[in-house]
Order: C-alpha cells, then sequence, then structure tokens
C-alpha cells in the first residue's frame, strides 16, 4: 500500500526506539526510508560527552537499520523549547512533505507527555493530511497509548533494533535502551496478534487509496 516511508523522530533515538524494528523490517523489504530528527538535545548531553554526540550516534544507528546517508535529515531545533518553535515546525515539515511525498509517516502518538514529542505529533496532522499516519509507542513518555496497528516483526529485525540502540552510548544510563526491555516489549506485543514479535501504533489517520 505505501513505498515511501517518513520517520519523524523529535529527538535523535525516538524514531529507533519507536519504530526500529519497523524500520528494519521496511528496508529489507526495499521501501524508501527516509528519517528526519528535529533536535540533537545538544542541551542535553551527559558529562564527559561532545556536545555533537547524538548526531555522531544516529547516524551510526540509522547505518545499522538500512537507511541510506542521504535520507537521514538533521536539524538543529533546541530542546524542550519546541512548543515556543511550532510555527517554524511547521514550515520545516511542509518543506519535507513536498520535498520526499511520503505515504506513511510515523510519528510520537498522541498520548505522549513529552512537550516536543506532542508539537511534532500535532504539526504532523497539520502539514501532512494527505498520508496515513501512525503513532508509534514509547511506554516511558505515554500515560495511555491506543494499541490499534500492528506491525509482526521476526528476532532479526528486533535484533537490528537493539543494534541501533547500542549506538546511543550516551543514552545507556536510561532504564529504556535495556535490551531486555526493548525485546519483552516486542514479545508482548507478538503475543497480542499471535506472533513471536510486533511493535504496535496508533492509528492517527489511515487513508486507503
Amino acid at each position: 500500500m505505501f513505498s515511501k516511508v517518513l520517520i519523524l523522530s523529535p529527538h535523535t533515538d525516538d524514531g529507533e526506539l519507536g519504530c526500529g524494528g519497523t524500520i528494519a523490517k521496511l528496508v529489507e523489504e526495499g521501501k524508501e526510508v527516509f528519517y528526519v530528527a528535529f533536535s540533537a538535545c545538544e542541551k542535553s548531553v551527559p558529562d564527559g560527552f561532545p556536545k555533537d554526540i547524538l548526531k555522531r550516534e544516529v547516524r551510526e544507528a540509522t547505518k545499522v537499520l538500512g537507511i541510506d546517508n542521504d535520507k537521514l535529515i538533521l536539524f538543529d531545533f533546541e530542546v524542550r523549547n519546541f512548543p515556543s518553535l511550532r510555527q517554524e515546525i511547521l514550515d520545516t515539515l511542509i518543506r519535507i512533505r513536498n520535498d520526499i511525498k511520503p505515504d506513511i509517516v510515523f510519528t510520537p502518538s498522541s498520548n505522549d507527555t513529552h512537550q516536543d514529542h506532542r508539537v511534532v505529533m500535532e504539526e504532523t496532522l497539520r502539514a501532512f493530511k494527505g498520508c496515513t499516519i501512525l503513532g508509534y509507542e514509547q511506554p516511558w513518555n505515554n500515560i495511555t497509548f491506543n494499541t490499534t496497528a500492528f506491525i509482526p516483526l521476526e528476532e532479526r529485525h528486533i535484533d537490528l533494533k537493539i543494534k541501533a540502540l547500542m549506538c546511543y552510548k550516551s543514552q545507556m544510563g536510561r532504564p529504556y535502551f535495556n535490551d531486555v526491555f526493548i525485546r519483552s516489549l516486542a514479545r508482548t506485543r507478538g503475543v497480542q496478534i499471535n506472533t513471536e514479535y510486533a511493535e504496535a501504533f496508533e492509528v492517527i489517520r489511515w487513508i486507503i487509496r
């Protein structure tokens, strides 16, 4: 139903955390996958790491998942300040829409509590009126999550997701980077659709052509 895929990641690593297994599967199937990160979170980089470390790490991580370097787009919006940059982010999304013309967009869910994630999701709705939009899951930010779509995955896809996340050396202190957690969540979603692994998504907009 679609061949051109756009992953919208408010911060570097959100895309891999929310749908890294799906990215690996779509690339494997020959889909054209674009990854956009709006912030490399320089203000939030842990002590001991260079301020641009997340830019290096996202390049390594998306390469593991099979995304071509020319399909990785990085911006420098200030972390935790997206609400005050809403119009600029919308304008950026409209340019991306016109340049890429995706068939499907993956973005944070509508129940994500992080202010930057919410802005990206809300402006995605405005910018991509003609696209199917799925919201990806990040349990540490979601008070609730509507599991209204599932993408079945094989173990190799989860292995690639974990391998990609391990590229983020600067983020290893965060509990959701734990490989046991990543695999367990994928198993839980798989059980819900009678398969070994899956990632779940919220259907924000579904267009049948």
